[in-house]
């Protein structure tokens, strides 16, 4: 196979299922930074969509190690996967599957997920985040890695804003939410409710941080994205989140998310819809 062919079958893409229907409430971000990804490659695949208990048996079975671990050091074990058979490889990580579909398709699709790009975005905290997030391990694309582990970090901090918002499955609602308040070392899951007073100081913290990414933004004024009309993965490290905050926020708290800073995140939310279609 040529590193230009598109493949004659189609591509399988694990994701992590949410309540029904899937095309409206999908919101895991790693999995959106793939979906974002293969469609932009105009890539064939299909969707598995994994309960989350069974996720760990789902990796496992593949035989696609965890690529990260939690602060005790025993392995989290998350999703995306993707499952390519022209080539019988299986990538576990949402970076890499990114890395691997520009090397295997570099001309497909809307062309280069990695254009060249200085992303000088630093995101501090003081806090060991809850969820293990990717390593900024050696990569040919260095400043798509960085700027990934930076973003992840920054929207990571203010996760809880959107926690209560999960649309999960009732099937499996209550052993997910018991893995949740296991992970966090709380005693219920109200424990994880943001309301009043500590809502709003976190809404202020993210608009403050959102700002930092704005400035990004606004380097070039002709289009909704980094490099102006032309989008790129790092667009979608941060649509991917917005698409989890759409999902999981308030209708009015995502409207004030999409308004802040001149509209910028709505502007760049909506001109993502392109490549958001859920196959």
């Amino acid at each position: 196979m040529s590193a230009t062919s598109i493949p004659s079958s189609p591509i399988v893409f694990y994701d992590i299922a949410m309540r029904p229907p899937m095309e409206k409430n999908c919101c895991a971000p790693n999995p959106w930074k793939t979906r974002l990804a293969l469609n932009f490659k105009g890539l064939p695949y299909s969707t598995s969509w994994v309960p989350l208990p069974d996720i760990a048996k789902v990796r496992s079975s593949l035989k696609v190690p965890p690529c990260r671990k939690f602060a005790d050091g025993t392995d989290f074990f998350t999703l995306p996967i993707i499952k390519d058979p022209a080539t019988d490889s299986l990538v576990g990580d949402s970076f890499d599957i990114a890395v691997y579909l520009q090397k295997t398709y570099p001309n497909s699709g809307a062309g280069d997920l990695f254009p060249p790009q200085t992303i000088d975005y630093i995101f501090t905290h003081d806090h060991a985040p809850l969820v293990p997030l990717s390593e900024c391990r050696e990569s040919e694309f260095p400043e798509y890695a960085k700027f990934n582990l930076n973003v992840d970090a920054a929207f990571t901090a203010h996760a809880q804003l959107a926690t209560h918002g999960f649309p999960f499955d009732p099937a499996t609602a209550e052993i997910t939410k018991a893995e949740f308040v296991r992970r966090a070392g709380v005693t219920s899951w109200e424990d994880f409710a943001l309301v009043d007073e500590k809502r709003e100081k976190m809404k202020d913290s993210c608009r403050n941080m959102l700002g930092g990414l704005a400035k990004l933004f606004l380097r070039d004024t002709s289009g909704p994205f980094l490099l102006g009309t032309r989008a790129s993965y790092a667009d979608f490290i941060v649509g991917a989140w917005l698409r989890m905050m759409h999902v999981t926020l308030p209708e009015g708290e995502w409207e004030e998310v999409r308004n802040w800073y001149g509209g910028l995140f709505g502007r760049l939310h909506d001109a993502l819809e392109v490549y958001a279609e859920v196959k």
